[in-house]
């Protein structure tokens, strides 16, 4: 059977360091160190194969011991992936310094998610294919590519617009359905289009005001993920049986010890739970879901292996 969601993206293996703070610069700070399985798209495709929807990853890792370790942990979990072993070319690295409060600082080097394989990421999109979701860990060519791909056969395009790339275009973010920024990447974002009015806490604006920065995006929902703020949805002229407009939905109360992988969490979870929604089923039902799949997420120490099954968001919200 078809899986219901694709999902083309990067595979990095996570370096990390947590101590007591964040080292000021030219500052050594002692800490702990561990490493594991990560990658925006990575991580996003086991968000939402823990939440029972049906996923393909495509993705591509270095002919190196990393890569292999990426294989053997996808295969462990039941990950249905497509990988392209780039020949010569490392496997992805991050290096991540968490803080005793959960925040983070990363540097990425993207190595072989750099060469992954343009039509190889489209021809795995396919009529049967409900929604495809896409970050900017891979070349801008391959993102306009397989959003370009997903509106041909009828699928529900999700963009994570994340890390912000220079290059961007309007003309490439408008073959988006949906976006999901968090707040950084959104001031960014409006800063490319060229909007003077963006503010580095979109938490704070009047409703109205925030939709109607949204709506500078040209994109036709945009949810606006907010960390502890929750997150808020601006739709265009296609409500997608919501209600309003625009509105808020609020954090839920957890423990925050790490919040590496929070929004991939996020957009992991939404993207399964409109896979798996009913017809007419309103969009924040999914929305919901998936801010509850990211809160569970900051409890736990790692990225992909911190991802919550549907299971543990039940038990855990109702």
């Amino acid at each position: 059977m078809t899986p219901a969601v694709l999902i083309s993206g990067s595979y990095v293996q996570d370096l990390c360091w947590r101590t007591d703070r964040l080292p000021a610069v030219g500052e050594t700070r002692i800490g702990r160190f561990s490493t594991g399985p990560g990658g925006k798209g990575f991580n996003q495709a086991i968000a939402c194969l823990r939440q029972g929807a049906g996923v393909r990853f495509v993705g591509a890792v270095g002919d190196d011991a990393l890569g292999a370790q990426a294989r053997g942990f996808a295969a462990e979990q039941g990950l249905d992936c497509d990988w392209q072993v780039v020949a010569g070319t490392p496997t992805a690295t991050a290096s991540i310094v968490v803080d005793a409060q959960g925040h983070n600082l990363l540097v990425v080097d993207l190595a072989a998610n750099e060469w992954l394989d343009v039509a190889r990421a489209a021809a795995a999109i396919v009529p049967a294919t409900r929604v495809m979701l896409t970050q900017l860990e891979t070349s801008l060519e391959l993102v306009a590519a397989v959003l370009r791909r997903a509106r041909e056969v009828g699928a529900l395009a999700l963009l994570n617009p994340a890390p912000l790339h220079p290059a961007l275009t309007p003309e490439v973010l408008a073959l988006a359905d949906v976006i999901t920024p968090n707040e950084t990447e959104f001031a960014a974002l409006l800063q490319l289009l060229g909007v003077p009015d963006a503010v580095a806490e979109p938490w704070s604006l009047d409703p109205l005001d925030l939709h109607s920065l949204c709506r500078c995006t040209g994109v036709p929902t945009v949810v606006l993920t907010l960390g502890a703020h929750g997150c808020f949805v601006s739709h265009g002229r296609n409500r997608r049986g919501d209600g309003s407009a625009y509105y808020r939905v609020p954090g839920e109360r957890v423990d925050a010890i790490d919040s590496t992988g929070a929004g991939d969490a996020f957009s992991g979870g939404l993207a399964a739970a409109l896979a798996l929604a009913s017809a007419g089923a309103p969009f924040r039902e999914a929305v919901v879901h998936a801010n509850r799949v990211a809160a569970l997420s900051v409890e736990r120490h790692g990225t992909a292996p911190a991802m919550p099954t549907r299971a543990e968001v039940s038990a855990r919200f109702g």
